[in-house]
């Protein structure tokens, strides 16, 4: 992947967000994601993404809906999902809900599929989580059948049948850009080499170079098994301001209360300052001014051969105007700097 080919987008959970001292309501988050959307594309950004979460706070249930209101205010972004929950979706309605927002579009959708690492959705949709990975593996294989097979004739355990089923609207050739999203599972590198898929690594925490085995184990994946190489990209949150100060104050102030209710419903680390700002200079937040930003996104680009980096630039209650100027320099300033960066010494993708 060239500099110039190096990519950078956003990523949005759906979290709420204030303005002020008010929260705003969950259908003014909705309407402001639209707004994110049509800004992100101003200042020349790649890809808008959107997440899938059923959580208290997060308003990204409904993502090929919130896409599609994206499509229409927009015109040359991608639009796609951080995350679509595969496990607990149909693949014929995910089919056709994809197929339309890339109609709509005119060409610009794509995903990233994932088995869920925030679980909400397998019961209130009526799934067991014994059945996790059948799920995924199973939907999986029906899904990419339904992108690159017309007609399609499917049978399997997790879902009813399909007899020389033809699907409308039609995708294009091939389908739309499909990732798979990976969260540290070997299995998971594995299987989107399997299916010869773009590997999207989340990375939240801890140095980001420690996945350079799975980018490693990736490329000889593919190489085995007759596929040609594919792009890698990383997701990590982060906040960018004029300022470092500003920014690892304010990003601190809503990521603090966030972690600490994580740690104590998932039992990980409390998050104290010194983890924090450790996490900020070796770790995986991306929290600063702009070139401290970009000088971070193009280091990890160049040890993980990446060909794309996605913010996750909102939390719950961040002020909308910080979300605004983190889409603001990431466009106008971080992703010319680091493309500049990377021109000097590039990726070896």
């Amino acid at each position: 992947m060239t500099a110039a080919g190096f990519e950078l987008g956003l990523n949005s959970f759906g979290e709420v967000a204030t303005d002020g001292d008010r929260v705003l309501s969950d259908a003014e988050t909705v309407r402001l994601l639209v707004d994110e959307a049509r800004l992100a594309e101003s200042v020349g950004l790649d890809v808008f993404s959107l997440g899938e979460h059923y959580r208290e706070g997060h308003n990204d249930s409904a993502t090929p809906v919130l896409l599609a209101a994206a499509a229409t205010a927009t015109e040359r972004i991608r639009l796609g999902t951080s995350v679509t929950v595969l496990s607990t979706n149909d693949p014929v309605r995910l089919y056709h809900e994809f197929a339309t927002l890339d109609a709509v579009s005119n060409g610009r959708a794509q995903m990233v599929l994932g088995r869920a690492s925030a679980t909400e959705s397998f019961p209130l949709f009526g799934y067991d989580l014994a059945d996790y990975e059948r799920l995924f593996e199973e939907k999986l294989d029906l899904f990419l059948r339904l992108q690159r097979d017309e007609p399609v004739t499917w049978s399997g355990t997790v879902r009813s049948p399909l007899t020389g089923q033809r699907l409308h609207p039609r995708m294009q050739p091939g389908g739309i850009p499909t990732w798979i999203g990976v969260g540290g599972s070997p299995n998971s590198v594995v299987r989107a080499a399997r299916h010869g898929l773009p590997l999207m690594l989340a990375i939240i925490g801890g140095r980001p170079q420690r996945f350079a085995s799975h980018v490693d184990l990736y490329t000889r994946a593919l190489e085995q098994f007759g596929h040609t190489l594919q792009p890698i990209g990383q997701h990590s949150l982060g906040l960018v301001a004029d300022t470092d100060e500003e920014a690892v104050e304010t990003w601190w102030r809503y990521w603090q209360p966030v972690v600490a209710a994580l740690a104590a419903e998932r039992g990980f680390y409390k998050p104290d300052r010194a983890r924090y700002e450790a996490e900020i200079d070796q770790g995986a937040l991306f929290v600063g001014s702009p070139e401290t930003v970009a000088q971070k996104i193009a280091t990890v680009a160049r040890d993980l051969r990446l060909s794309r980096f996605d913010l996750k630039y909102d939390i719950m209650h961040l002020p909308r105007e910080a979300r605004a100027r983190t889409i603001q320099l990431l466009g106008s300033e971080v992703a010319p700097r680091v493309r500049e960066l990377l021109a000097k010494e590039p990726t070896h993708v």
